[in-house]
């Protein structure tokens, strides 16, 4: 297995995360315990089974499995790959794994020093995290509703010297297209974002796409590059909406002679952070900066009859 086949995989498990509800294929052979906590797969060879929130035992037979906020105990046969998030994968004595296993939140854990695995084979582990990614899958309320502890306001806190840290250097290097940025924000920011939504969409769907049909050379590639523009446009995005925010309270709020660009920038991050804290309208404002971002880099260059559209 080359490396990047196992890169491939990890975006495609970490896509697996964002996008896929518990599920598990309406199967006779495939059922769930009285206590509803496992998915128990029995003699299932051409099906991929998800569980989001429980764990997957195999009894007998898969084709491969997937557990979100679960173990995986594997008792029979899978054929292909293994993996586990904010839980572990246990290997019994008599199981066999076809594939690679990756666990990330989780450890790796063979009943038998000499697990039956294919050749050339490999195991990915990330044992970070386990409590915190379990906790957040069995209760997803929380994601979009944190509780407000002092741990949290004080992340908070670092996240707003963050961004203005960040925000500063961008104003400082590239202060044109920043300006240009927030210029065309303002002249036309329904055009923009509607275009960015679409592209992140597009992209999304690409990089899944990508990964479940193409090879492992060729997803990673356009995995990857999926990933830097949802990278860059989110970064971009933030430091545009943070600064022409933060401009459009100074005018508003501040008279001319206490006015200025760091004082501008410092209030449109702090702005930003509370918006992206508020329980569930964070969300909403983190998809706006990743379509402002994506439609900002992508219409860069786009003819200026269009931007003052």
């Amino acid at each position: 297995m080359k490396p990047a086949g196992i890169g491939g995989k990890l975006i495609c498990v970490a896509l697996t995360v964002l996008f896929f509800s518990a599920f598990a294929s309406a199967s006779p052979e495939i059922s769930t315990s009285d206590d509803n906590k496992t998915v128990i797969v029995q003699d299932a060879p051409e099906e991929t089974v998800f569980a989001f929130g429980k764990s997957i035992e195999v009894k007998k037979h898969a084709k491969g499995v997937l557990a979100i906020g679960g173990d995986v105990i594997v008792e029979g046969d899978v054929d292909g790959d293994v993996g586990a998030i904010g839980g572990n994968v246990i290997q019994r004595e008599a199981g066999r794994i076809g594939g690679d296993i990756i666990v990330f939140g989780g450890t790796y854990k063979p009943d038998s020093q000499n697990p039956i695995r294919e050749a050339g084979k490999q195991t990915v582990v990330f044992g970070v995290f386990e409590d915190e990614v379990r906790d957040l899958v069995q209760n997803p309320s929380q994601l979009l509703a944190p509780a407000i502890t002092w741990e949290f306001l004080a992340l908070r806190l670092l996240l707003t010297l963050f961004w203005f840290i960040i925000s500063l250097a961008f104003t400082t290097i590239a202060p044109g297209a920043v300006g240009r940025a927030v210029a065309r924000t303002n002249l036309s920011p329904l055009k923009v974002a509607a275009f960015g939504s679409v592209a992140f969409v597009l992209t999304m769907v690409a990089i899944i796409g990508g990964v479940s049909v193409l090879p492992d050379f060729l997803s990673l590639t356009f995995g990857l590059m999926g990933i830097a523009l949802l990278f860059f446009g989110y970064v971009f995005g933030r430091v545009t909406l943070q600064v022409g925010f933060g401009k459009f309270i100074q005018k508003h709020l501040l008279s001319e002679k206490n006015r200025s660009e760091t004082l501008a920038t410092l209030l449109g991050v702090v702005a930003w952070t509370v918006l992206l804290s508020v329980p569930y309208l964070w969300l909403a404002a983190l998809f706006a900066v990743f379509a402002v971002g994506i439609g900002l880099i992508l219409t860069a260059r786009s003819p200026k009859s269009w931007q003052k559209a």
